[in-house]
């Protein structure tokens, strides 16, 4: 699979499919706007008749398209969508991911973590593959903030914030600093997370946000929202995380 293709998800009623060909997703593009016969599929496709029909017949073995006969003339065949497209690779986000996937081969050889790798490779790898993994993250990182919260013993604002930043230094998670004005607010340098990522135009620590919330909310036994704000994915030098109670 090339770093350049892109790759589309789709559901069937046999399970998911993961399909990165050009032409066969240039068939299903055609497709998903209604019903097509063959010779409108080789013409809108650009491609010999030949190829068409051997990508229509790998589409159909693999229940993405059915093969249907017009009822006025057997000989002749249409074809209709049978799946549903769940998601599309993004590129700057894949491009990352196999950056993180030549990492992962070395990083047992020279000294860096390799569970941190497995982890950055599933985080990245979803979303390179068009999975939106930010909801389920922050719920992960809600639960174990919730428990990691509960072993704190303090309900004291600048306490919880002060084991807080020496639980982010003890785990290598990055520097956290602590500055409240109108609004708390928490700043996260070296991120172990997405200090390494470029500009990608999207905020990338859903699971920190969680971990966040979660402690502050068992500690205070309030309901908090964290919301990151600023973040190496959006083009900063730092992480940046607002706490608001709800």
């Amino acid at each position: 699979m090339g770093n350049d293709h892109k790759t589309m998800i789709f559901s069937t009623e046999k399970g998911i499919v993961a399909l990165d060909s050009p032409v066969k997703l240039k068939i299903l593009e055609i497709l998903k706007n209604g019903t097509r016969c063959f010779d409108d599929i080789v013409e809108q496709s650009g491609k010999a008749k030949s190829t068409i029909s051997v990508h229509l017949d790998d589409l159909e073995k693999l229940n993405l398209i059915l093969e249907k006969t017009y009822t006025e003339d057997k000989r002749k065949k249409y074809f209709i969508l049978n799946s549903i497209c769940l998601a599309c690779s993004e590129p700057p986000l894949r491009e990352q991911y196999y950056k993180h996937l030549d990492t992962v081969k070395i990083s047992g050889f020279n000294g860096d973590s390799f569970m941190k790798h497995i982890f950055h490779t599933i985080r990245f790898g979803m979303e390179a593959y068009g999975f939106n993994p930010k909801p389920i993250m922050k719920r992960l990182g809600m639960d174990m903030g919730t428990k990691i919260g509960n072993e704190f013993d303090t309900d004291n604002y600048y306490d919880i914030m002060t084991k807080l930043s020496l639980f982010w230094k003890a785990n290598k998670l990055g520097n956290m600093t602590v500055d409240r004005r109108e609004e708390a607010e928490i700043l996260i340098t070296d991120c172990y997370h997405c200090s390494k990522m470029p500009n990608v135009g999207k905020t990338l620590c859903s699971m920190d946000e969680g971990l966040i919330e979660g402690v502050f909310s068992s500690c205070l036994d309030i309901q908090c929202n964290v919301k990151e704000t600023e973040c190496y994915g959006t083009g900063y030098d730092h992480c940046k995380f607002v706490i608001e109670e709800k």
